[in-house]
């Protein structure tokens, strides 16, 4: 079984859609603040992620914790946005047998950090 937190890893530093495909299982459930309902599939998921890459992945976003189990993990993140909002968070990723990501649930703190993320995913996922 290949390692997905690896491959997340290198898709956070390159990020293409190419490679998000390859990482994401066709059921992957999707989870974030910034939407009520789990997204379903896979199609859905690329956007919400590739979006989440171009908002928080610049030059500050660093994975600063890192827990695992047998199929699941959890990474902790931090990042400025440019007007200087400082954001925490946590990814929880859960993978299959053949190490296909299947669940991904974002959270993100503090309530200031949240709305700026949701105010600038929607903004993305709009165009």
């Amino acid at each position: 079984m290949r390692d997905p937190i690896a491959g997340w890893h290198a898709y956070m530093q390159a990020p293409t859609t190419a490679a998000l495909d390859a990482l994401l299982a066709d059921d992957v459930v999707f989870q974030s603040p910034a939407v009520h309902t789990p997204q379903r599939g896979k199609a859905i998921t690329i956007k919400y992620l590739a979006a989440a890459a171009e908002v928080l992945g610049g030059e500050s976003f660093r994975y600063v914790g890192e827990w695992r189990a047998e199929r699941s993990a959890v990474l902790e993140f931090a990042c400025t946005l440019d007007d200087g909002v400082a954001v925490e968070g946590v990814d929880i990723i859960h993978w299959d047998d053949d190490g296909r990501i299947v669940r991904f649930k974002v959270m993100i703190r503090p309530l200031k950090a949240l709305n700026a993320v949701v105010a600038r995913m929607g903004a993305m996922l709009a165009r």
